[in-house]
């Protein structure tokens, strides 16, 4: 994207500067970076607790203008991020297969075949974890299995029957795995993210502070298409980032109590397809013990977006306005009472890939 002079100028003068002061900066506490106090000149940034961490205030995502403009600057900032935070890709966790219950439950809804390597990826990256126990419950909405016998055994799949032309419900997806899941923390996961290795460990330290709901991301690395299919073939992430994007909140990767999870009524599955019901989530989530301050870098890695997905989002942004204007204390006695997937009915039958393998 070509940027006019004055932009460029402006990063120039603005941007340059102050990344290169946080990216030459030292740790703060407990190993984050002075880089995840990062922002766009008009950003609030708030530290967090003895300084872990940062949030940008606001409802909303953004990107780092800095970074588009100047490629070279997201560059530098993914790679002094993962050099803190380093990605691993194991083909499957240390801990032997019927150990005790995981400390950390990843759960994947996925949808088809195309994005069946990104899937694959992100599974090695979360078999990677280390200083923390994990499983993955990876819910399979479709109308018949795709991917059965192509992810690998210690992952536990489950596939939910739907009529064909049935929009998918990532809200649906996730309640399912929720139920499957045996850790004491739930990582609600997005099919496309890798993670890096010590991610589930400090969501396991953060629950150790008393925080029920626990979002680590401070950023999100946008890959390209070209450098994605690098990343698929077995080359190192290089960069530069597409965009980075900041303030996703509830959305990519958020993880809470077990217990706290099914107390808040988890997603709500009035919402259709992606998008609302990570923002609905996460405002509800407010009433609980909230870790808000990001200071994990995530890679994104680059899809296609889904066809149905644009067509949605005035239906979805109207339905968040509606669900919004309730308190959220109200919304969780709503949802709290209802048993999950019986706003669609009686849960469909399992495929006989449920289960583990």
């Amino acid at each position: 994207m070509r940027r006019s002079l004055r932009q460029t100028l402006g990063a120039a003068l603005h941007d340059w500067p102050r990344y290169a002061w946080h990216l030459r900066g030292g740790r703060t506490s407990r190993g984050a970076g002075r880089w995840t106090r990062i922002g766009n000149r008009r950003d609030r940034i708030r530290v967090g607790p003895q300084g872990l961490g940062a949030e940008c205030e606001g409802r909303w995502t953004s990107r780092l203008h800095g970074c588009e403009v100047f490629p070279s600057l997201g560059r530098r900032l993914m790679a002094r991020a993962l050099v803190e935070w380093p990605l691993g890709s194991w083909p499957e966790p240390p801990q032997a297969e019927g150990e005790a219950e995981p400390d950390v439950s990843f759960v994947i809804g996925h949808r088809g075949a195309e994005r069946l390597p990104h899937l694959l990826l992100v599974l090695r990256s979360v078999a990677a974890q280390v200083g923390a126990t994990v499983e993955c419950v990876l819910v399979e909405q479709s109308p018949e299995p795709e991917i059965g016998g192509r992810v690998p055994q210690w992952v536990r799949t489950l596939h939910i029957r739907v009529p064909r032309g049935t929009p998918y419900s990532r809200s649906w997806a996730f309640n399912v795995g929720a139920r499957a899941a045996r850790g004491r923390v739930l990582a609600f996961h997005d099919n496309d993210m890798l993670v890096p290795r010590r991610y589930a460990a400090e969501l396991l330290a953060q629950r150790a502070e008393g925080y029920e709901v626990i979002n680590l991301k401070r950023f999100v690395f946008y890959l390209g298409e070209s450098e994605t299919r690098r990343v698929l073939e077995g080359a190192r992430i290089e960069g530069p980032p597409e965009y980075v994007i900041q303030n996703l909140e509830g959305g990519g990767s958020v993880a809470v109590d077990r217990d706290v999870f099914f107390a808040i009524g988890g997603f709500d599955e009035a919402f259709v397809g992606w998008g609302g019901e990570d923002n609905e989530f996460w405002e509800r989530s407010q009433v609980r013990t909230v870790w808000r301050w990001g200071y994990v870098p995530l890679v994104h890695l680059h899809h296609r977006d889904q066809p149905e997905k644009g067509r949605r989002d005035r239906r979805t942004a109207t339905l968040l306005d509606l669900r919004s204007s309730v308190p959220p204390a109200e919304r969780v006695c709503e949802l709290a009472g209802r048993a999950f997937g019986m706003a669609k009915g009686p849960d469909p039958p399992f495929s006989p890939e449920e289960g583990a393998r």
